[in-house]
């Protein structure tokens, strides 16, 4: 097993909105196993840990993702483990930070 951690500059909801969706999930674990694998959610606790699994012939890989507020955001632990392959995870995981981090653009509906 293998994870990183950092305090990003968004809330609790807005970070459980990211990752709290089937198809988010089913990204993340394609991208981790390197091929479409079947999701299975194993902890969901709203806003504050989602833990997602998949398992083949070859092993069982699984996803965990901690949120706890912090200060002016949310501390963010993404923890994996890839079992077929090993765990070599680091740039993955940077990975993941990185597009959680990403700002949210929302547009401002029927301002002209």
């Amino acid at each position: 097993m293998e994870s990183a951690s950092r305090t990003l500059v968004k809330s609790p909801p807005e970070l459980w909105e990211l990752i709290n969706r089937p198809e988010r999930m089913q990204g993340l674990m394609s991208s981790l196993v390197g091929r479409a694998a079947e999701i299975d959610v194993y902890e969901r606790k709203p806003e504050e840990c989602l833990g997602w699994k998949a398992e083949d012939g070859a092993g069982q890989a699984w996803i965990k993702v901690e949120l706890a507020e912090k200060g002016w955001g949310t501390h963010v632990e993404v923890s994996a483990e890839n079992g077929a392959e090993g765990t070599r995870l680091e740039g993955w995981l940077e990975a993941v930070m990185d597009e959680l981090a990403t700002p949210s653009k929302r547009p401002f509906g029927g301002v002209a």
